[in-house]
């Protein structure tokens, strides 16, 4: 699985494959999988320290580890099917949420690449014909096996989000496509106050798949590449925040860059400065947008 995840990341802006030359080997499970100490205990006490105001903290979807963690020939032998391994994980993350709740944690915030798969036809092919599941309905246990995670995390003052994520290691990506395959399911479904959805290039599609965001829910519009140096034009981007807000209310639209800069410790392809200028720029493009509304 992961010989074929790798020739499939693309190099940003140029379209063309490309393997990574420092991406740390995916473990694989050989054994039954147990929880053996917090994930993010450390962190969070760290935060509380040195933090001067709310926390954010993120962890990984559990649809996440079967498709990484999961080897023909080696995990089949503990957990049969991909689902197995999915609902041993579920309860793990859903008591880190719960851990990070009870912790005073303002934002928890989900990273969920998987569902990328499901927008790109060549993703949903592989889904088909390497794990031998109906894409449909690996979309719903996916949706399900997220909400069970966030499943008695919601109180008054903690923001819930999901980053739908296409790839950004080392400046590279791995998905394309219109949210239009998902939209209406994962927008209606998960149980989160805010998606984070990754806009900054073509290979997203259009807007149009926020007309199914549900009212009073948020979204996060990843508007702002972090995978190339080049800084984007705060014209431009005004302009695509008044487009997306044709199909939802702009009180409930914010902006982000598209992920983050560093999804391994190397980092992406860009210095320290070209980072801080383009979180400068969402800021004043923020202030432009919503403090003129």
């Amino acid at each position: 699985m992961q010989a074929a995840i790798d020739r499939n990341w693309q190099a940003a802006g140029t379209g063309a494959p490309t393997t990574p030359t420092s991406r740390p080997v995916a473990g694989i499970v050989v054994n039954k999988v147990r929880k053996k100490k917090r994930l993010t205990e450390h962190e969070t006490a760290f935060l509380k320290q040195h933090s001067p105001g709310d926390i954010k903290m993120t962890l990984p979807s559990a649809n996440q580890f079967p498709a990484i963690a999961y080897r023909k020939g080696i995990t089949d032998k503990i957990y049969p099917t991909h689902s197995e391994l999915l609902w041993d994980i579920v309860p793990i993350i859903k008591s880190e949420i719960q851990a990070l709740v009870k912790e005073g944690v303002k934002y928890i915030q989900i990273d969920a690449p998987r569902y990328s798969y499901f927008i790109d036809p060549k993703w949903r092919q592989y889904i088909k014909d390497e794990m031998g599941v109906d894409p449909s309905q690996a979309l719903d246990e996916a949706i399900k096996a997220d909400n069970a995670c966030l499943e008695g995390a919601r109180r008054e003052g903690v923001m819930l989000g999901i980053h739908l994520c296409r790839g950004n290691n080392r400046s590279q990506w791995y998905a394309q496509g219109s949210y239009d395959p998902i939209a209406e399911k994962v927008f209606s479904q998960l149980d989160v106050d805010a998606f984070l959805l990754e806009y900054e290039s073509e290979r997203a599609g259009s807007f149009e798949p926020l007309r199914f965001v549900p009212k009073g829910k948020n979204v996060v519009l990843g508007l702002v590449s972090s995978k190339l140096p080049q800084l984007e034009s705060q014209d431009e981007l005004v302009g695509k925040i008044e487009e997306a807000g044709k199909f939802m209310p702009l009180q409930n639209l914010a902006l982000s860059p598209q992920c983050g800069f560093a999804s391994t410790m190397e980092g992406n392809l860009l210095t320290e400065d070209q980072q801080w200028r383009k979180l400068d720029l969402v800021a004043k493009t923020a202030r432009q947008v919503w403090q003129d509304a």
